[in-house]
């Protein structure tokens, strides 16, 4: 089983960031999920009634991402988070997009809560998963572009097995190769903060939302934490 681990130097440059890892096994993504579809359509219609918004760049969970993209180097108006990319699509056109039962589970709750989330299957990693700068040799194919290679530039933060990158810019896409499907299942679910002492409550809460989404379409799921006082958890 791979381990996720926190690189000391990114542990150095964020020490209040915790990143919960929501596993699951045995997902069943063929079947319906009611609960991901009412999640959703829930938050469709409280943007159209207007008792709730989507976190923007104004809101202190988004800024400080704008923060950390840009001491690494990234526009991050140009180069969104994913959160705020979610969140500003949905601001717009007043939906959600539908991909598969698990990913619109993960989008569902990190707009829910304005935190990042991301997803890998299991099964596609190879090696270790670790969050670190990149050194500008690493190979990276986007989300839907199997005949693109990337390389992200030295000092980029990224998530890197020993294949090559599985997210460019921390959070901001992630690559086709780990990509989550309706067959996915062995599941690795990304929520993250960079503010624990703040926003601890919510990305518990969120990680406990996302399981409970998760739970009745697999055969085992759980919560899990790294940070830079624990910066390493096989999962």
């Amino acid at each position: 089983m791979p381990v996720f681990r926190l690189d000391p130097a990114v542990a150095d440059g964020f020490p209040d960031a915790r990143i919960a890892l929501v596993t699951a096994d045995g997902l069943r993504g063929h079947e319906p999920w009611p609960a991901t579809a009412t999640a959703l359509a829930a938050l469709e219609d409280q943007l159209a009634d207007g008792t709730w918004s989507p976190a923007d760049e104004t809101d202190p969970r988004i800024e400080s991402w704008h923060t950390a993209y840009r001491s690494f180097g990234t526009n991050p108006r140009r180069i969104r988070p994913s959160v705020d990319a979610l969140g500003r699509r949905l601001a717009k056109k007043g939906t959600l997009p539908r991909i598969n039962p698990a990913v619109d589970s993960y989008n569902a709750v990190s707009v829910r809560h304005g935190l990042p989330a991301g997803a890998f299957d299991l099964d596609h990693v190879t090696g270790d998963a670790v969050i670190r700068h990149a050194d500008g040799t690493e190979s990276f194919t986007p989300l839907g572009e199997p005949d693109t290679v990337e390389h992200p530039k030295p000092g980029e933060i990224i998530y890197a097995d020993t294949t090559g990158v599985l997210t460019r810019h921390w959070n901001h896409r992630d690559a086709h190769r780990t990509r989550v499907t309706e067959d996915s299942k062995h599941v690795v679910f990304v929520l993250e903060t960079l503010d624990a002492p703040r926003d601890g409550h919510l990305l518990d809460a969120a990680a406990e939302e996302l399981r409970s989404l998760l739970a009745p379409h697999a055969e085992l799921t759980a919560v899990h934490h790294i940070s830079p006082a624990q910066p390493q958890l096989t999962v």
